[in-house]
């Protein structure tokens, strides 16, 4: 007899992952301690108008499936009516089975909404409706979407040009929720096209109000931008990047690379590479002084679609995982800093499969003892937070490191209906856990093992971030 589609049992195929799930995983609250929700609509506590608003705007994982399925562009990001853009993604739904869509879609309509109707093109109506009606009650504002998902910390993120105007607002409200500022310095060590440069660092100027002439002024201005961040609560800084870069350079050439950019000329690769090794070393040491969490989400290759670029912008939906090499360069950077004494906690995520074994024994080549589980090997990230990717991720780490010390996971979301991502992984490990135990290959020590999960789920995040939370 087939099971029922997303009942309260749903991936947890044992009675033994039912209980750890149940009565371990799912209490617990959330650290979402990566994101991309804005700050701005946290300090507004903004009520969306639509189910439209609050699910598919910036949603570039919808998109790319309605254009699989065969719809126009102008219904994705462009200018029919919030309408008629959800009609079209409730009649991509059905052809959306065994992406994970699927199920983050009727998860987030469940949780949110106490919708447990399969969205088609038959029931749009009815649960665009349903769903509008609830979010013009204050019970669906932004703010109280966090609570209602028992969330206890976000760590959002910000260019270090950001005023963080919006995060002084919300502290200054007494949102109970600490949202944290994470720093995410990517332009200013992206000196690809010497105009875009150029142009970053005249924001850099008025936020730091400064003059930058030269390097050391560059310098001194992201010092600047650094410390304020830390006086604002940061604690985390976050890179996204195609591969750790570990060039040797000399404090001459970095000088003299600045100087070539800043005048407007366009650097050869070598330049544009030795200049990115070295800020990412300057970033890591003042992470360091500050006992920050560094984190690095590696292996993206960007903007494949140059048309829908140019037209669209950015984060739109045309990237994918890319297959740079990433052993050398990792083991080199982290071997550099811990020769200097200047190695902090540190977050490595893959976005390539084949990089997962790499990066599961790679952490441990770091781990120094100061720290229970100081280098992580961050959770199944974009194109992998799915079932596969998940089990994957942490089927390898609990072979090559200690799965009982990860942080666990994490949204990387634009959308304050994503946070069901934690719902399903705490589901997935609990049942990794689970079986395990009914097939005779962990001790049934229910107790021990649902420890494990409370702290996958929350403790261990809690106490590598130093949240002090309850």
């Amino acid at each position: 007899m087939a099971k029922k589609f997303l009942d309260e049992n749903f991936l947890l195929e044992t009675k033994t992952a039912q209980t750890l799930y149940h009565e371990y995983a799912k209490p617990m609250p959330v650290i979402d301690y990566h994101c991309h929700l804005p700050p701005d609509q946290i300090a507004a506590d903004t009520q969306f108008e639509n189910l439209t608003q609050v699910w598919l705007y910036g949603d570039h994982y919808k998109w790319r499936a309605m254009r699989t399925n065969g719809v126009d562009e102008s219904y994705c990001t462009g200018s029919k009516s919030d309408y008629e853009k959800f009609e079209k993604w409730a009649a991509t739904v059905p052809y959306t089975m065994r992406n994970p869509l699927y199920h983050w879609t009727h998860m987030e309509l469940q949780r949110y909404f106490d919708v447990n109707e399969i969205l088609n093109a038959a029931s749009a109506k009815r649960i665009y409706d349903e769903c509008t009606a609830k979010l013009q009650t204050k019970e669906y504002s932004v703010r109280n979407l966090l609570r209602k998902m028992n969330v206890k910390a976000v760590c959002t993120t910000d260019d270090p040009v950001d005023s963080l105007v919006h995060h002084q607002k919300i502290k200054d409200d007494g949102f109970e929720i600490p949202i944290i500022p994470a720093w995410r310095p990517d332009n200013a060590m992206n000196v690809a096209n010497a105009a875009s440069f150029v142009a970053y660092v005249k924001k850099l100027e008025a936020a730091a109000d400064v003059s930058i002439v030269y390097f050391n002024d560059y310098m001194d201005a992201l010092k600047k931008r650094h410390d304020f961040f830390a006086s604002m609560g940061c604690s985390v800084s976050d890179h996204g990047l195609e591969q750790i870069y570990a060039e040797a350079y000399t404090e001459r050439e970095v000088h003299e690379i600045f100087d070539k950019v800043y005048a407007g000329h366009d650097l050869t690769l070598e330049e544009q590479n030795k200049f990115r090794s070295a800020m990412l070393v300057y970033f890591a040491e003042w992470d360091h002084e500050k006992n920050w969490v560094q984190q690095y989400h590696l292996g993206a290759l960007r903007n494949n679609n140059l048309k829908a670029l140019r037209e669209l912008g950015p984060d739109t939906g045309w990237d994918s995982i890319g297959d740079f090499s990433q052993a050398r360069s990792i083991s080199k950077f982290l071997g550099g800093l811990i020769e200097k004494d200047k190695l902090t906690k540190t977050i490595l995520y893959n976005l390539n499969p084949a990089d997962n074994e790499l990066m599961a024994t790679m952490i441990g080549n770091f781990n120094d003892g100061s720290v229970a589980g100081k280098i992580q090997w961050g959770s199944g990230w974009w194109f992998l937070d799915q079932k596969d990717g998940m089990t994957k991720q942490l089927n390898a780490l609990s072979n090559m490191g200690l799965l009982s010390k990860f942080v666990g996971m994490l949204t990387d979301s634009r959308s304050f209906l994503s946070f069901p991502r934690h719902e399903y992984f705490r589901r997935i490990l609990c049942n990794l856990f689970g079986n395990d135990v009914e097939q005779g290959e962990l001790p049934e020590d229910i107790e021990w093992i649902g420890q494990m999960v409370r702290d996958i789920c929350f403790n261990n995040a809690n106490e590598y971030f130093k949240l002090g939370l309850k």
